[in-house]
C-alpha cells in the first residue's frame, strides 16, 4: 500500500526539522533531506519546492495557534487572571506534539529565520501575544515583562538542562517564572523616562 501524500509530507517535515536542528538550516540541503528519506530529489520537490517551503509548513500550524490565542485574548479583560490564562494556553501549545522540536529549531537557527518570511511572521505573532499580555499597561517595563514571560515558556526547552526533567515539570517551571513577570504588570506607577 502506498503512503498517503499527507504522510509523505509529514515525514519530510520531520526529517527536515531533525536535520535543520542537527546541522543548521543553512548547512542542510534538499539533497540531504531526500537522501535521509531514501527518496529522489524530484519526489521531494513534488511536495516542497524549497527549504523555505518546508519551514513555512511547520511554522504555519504554530501561527494558526498563535492567531487563536490572540483572538481569544482580544475578547478578555486586561487583568492578571487573563494574563495567566493566556500564558498557560500559550504553554499548552508549546508543549504539544512536535512543538518542542520546532522551538529547538527556532533557537538554533535564529540568524537564518530573520530573513525567512516564516520567521518574520513568527516574530510578528510573538509581538501580538506580548502586547496582549501587557494590555492595559503600555510602560516599557510591562512590555519587557510580557515578552520575557513568553520567552520563559519557549526557552524552557533549551535553557532548562536538568537531567530527567519531565515535560510537566518543565512547563511548571516556565509558568512559575512567567507568572513572576506577569504579576508585576500594571502594578508600578507611571514613571517618566
Amino acid at each position: 500500500m502506498r503512503e498517503s501524500t499527507g504522510g509523505t509530507r509529514d515525514r519530510i517535515k520531520a526529517v527536515a526539522l531533525e536535520l535543520f536542528t542537527e546541522q543548521g538550516y543553512e548547512k542542510t540541503s534538499l539533497r540531504e533531506i531526500a537522501e535521509r528519506l531514501n527518496v529522489t530529489k524530484a519526489a521531494l520537490y513534488y511536495h516542497f519546492k524549497s527549504k523555505d517551503d518546508i519551514v513555512a509548513s511547520f511554522v504555519e500550524e504554530r501561527l494558526e495557534r498563535m492567531d487563536t490565542l490572540n483572538a481569544w485574548a482580544a475578547t478578555q479583560p486586561a487583568t492578571l487572571a487573563t494574563r495567566r490564562e493566556l500564558i498557560s494556553r500559550y504553554a499548552d501549545t508549546m508543549f504539544d506534539g512536535t512543538q518542542p522540536s520546532v522551538m529547538r529549531f527556532f533557537e538554533q537557527n535564529q540568524t537564518a529565520l530573520k530573513s525567512l518570511t516564516a520567521g518574520q511572521q513568527m516574530r510578528g505573532r510573538m509581538m501580538e501575544l506580548a502586547n496582549a499580555l501587557c494590555r492595559g499597561d503600555d510602560s516599557p517595563s510591562a512590555q519587557l515583562r510580557a515578552a520575557l514571560s513568553l520567552f520563559a515558556v519557549h526557552s524552557s526547552w533549551f535553557a532548562v538542562r536538568a537531567p530527567h526533567i519531565t515535560d510537566d515539570e518543565r512547563r511548571k517551571i516556565a509558568l512559575d517564572v512567567a507568572d513572576e513577570l506577569l504579576a508585576a504588570i500594571g502594578t508600578e506607577p507611571d514613571k517618566k523616562l
